[in-house]
């Protein structure tokens, strides 16, 4: 009777920090403490008996505060050189609760840094090891921010035009986290682009190997995988509420607003250069309805869900602030008293001037 077959994963990562360093952060219960689980997640202890033969164990908390517990014991340490371990998950998870694999790792000295191979043997399935396949890279991208002196910014690249209304809404979302990326300057539809996003549009995100698209969903993921102020309300109704107008810019606000009324005047496609009016004119028509809208939303509050800017509020900003630079757009404003205002409280704070400091003087596109 033939065996069960098992299935390896092999990882490779440079992290730029000494070689000594990097080892210890795996055999340290205080640095361990401090990256040892994937985005999203905490660690709520420790323990390490770094010797062969010795024990450790990780126990970690989801944001819901679920447990999921691991732990192993040490078969072969070489400081600074090499570690081998067993691992083992308390609970079911990936179909693999009480089940023992292995770990394998070298650190590699190399040229700014050390370059960690790590082998883990034995999943029982090819969707177990994929799934501690994404796992494992986003807890050495936790690992990366903790040791490389950039912090976040060598993990977190944010690709796209400044100009673009929704690359600054992600500028603001990652200000308002507090939060170190390197921003990549890039076009929609070029080859960085295409690579991860599927229909060519900008921003793109990259945290590490991690790739996501789609400026809500780049929102959700720093929002819950790093610590900082919440994006999201706690109240139920206001997080319905910032939902709404989620889906609500991309139904009804940004073509009317941006696409048709704003790269009229920035890229005039009328009759001797000059903005096409018809255009204009009906898209400016078209604008009062989710201007009215809002206006409503914003009505006794600063920010559509709770008493903090929400994801809702960072995507409607930079293309009300756009609408506000042109005729129309600002009598639109002037005549909506609380848009104007959460409007105001929105550029005053420090993430607005980090997200358009040094933005290019183009249009908004996408």
């Amino acid at each position: 009777m033939n065996a069960p077959q098992e299935f390896t994963l092999d990882l490779t990562r440079f992290i730029r920090a000494p070689r000594e360093k990097v080892f210890d952060a795996f055999i340290d219960e205080a640095l361990l403490a401090r990256w040892h689980c994937p985005r999203g997640m905490s660690v709520a202890s420790a323990t390490v008996d770094a010797r062969v033969e010795g024990a450790w164990r990780i126990d970690m908390r989801t944001r819901e505060n679920a447990r999921h517990s691991v732990g192993g014991r040490y078969r072969e340490i070489k400081r600074a050189e090499r570690l081998v371990y067993t691992w083992a998950w308390e609970e079911s998870m990936e179909g693999m609760g009480g089940l023992q694999t292995l770990i394998e790792i070298d650190f590699l000295a190399r040229d700014g840094g050390t370059e960690i191979r790590m082998r883990h043997i034995g999943f029982p399935s090819e969707a177990a090891r994929n799934g501690h396949n994404q796992g494992w890279n986003s807890v050495f991208n936790r690992l990366t921010d903790l040791l490389d002196a950039r912090g976040s910014a060598a993990t977190l690249t944010l690709l796209g035009d400044t100009a673009s209304s929704y690359v600054r809404s992600a500028r603001i979302g990652l200000a308002e986290k507090g939060l170190a990326y390197t921003l990549q300057r890039a076009a929609p539809n070029s080859p960085d682009i295409d690579a991860i996003h599927p229909f060519g549009k900008i921003p793109a995100f990259r945290d590490g190997a991690t790739e996501i698209w789609e400026t809500s969903a780049i929102l959700r993921y720093i929002d819950e995988g790093f610590d900082g102020p919440s994006l999201n309300p706690g109240m139920l109704v206001d997080r319905a509420r910032t939902e709404q107008w989620v889906s609500a810019v991309g139904a009804y606000m940004y073509d009317a607003i941006v696409r048709r009324y704003v790269l009229q005047y920035v890229f005039p496609r009328g009759e001797g250069g000059s903005p096409d009016r018809a255009v204009i004119d009906k898209a400016v028509t078209e604008m009062a309805r989710p201007l009215d809208a809002l206006e409503r939303c914003y009505q006794g509050r600063d920010f559509i869900g709770g008493a903090s800017p929400s994801y809702a509020d960072i995507l409607v900003t930079p293309i009300l602030d756009y609408a506000g630079r042109f005729p129309e757009g600002a009598q639109l404003l002037s005549d909506r008293p609380n848009i104007r205002r959460a409007l105001d409280v929105m550029r005053a704070r420090p993430s607005f001037a980090a997200a358009t400091a040094d933005a290019t003087p183009a249009a908004p596109t996408r």
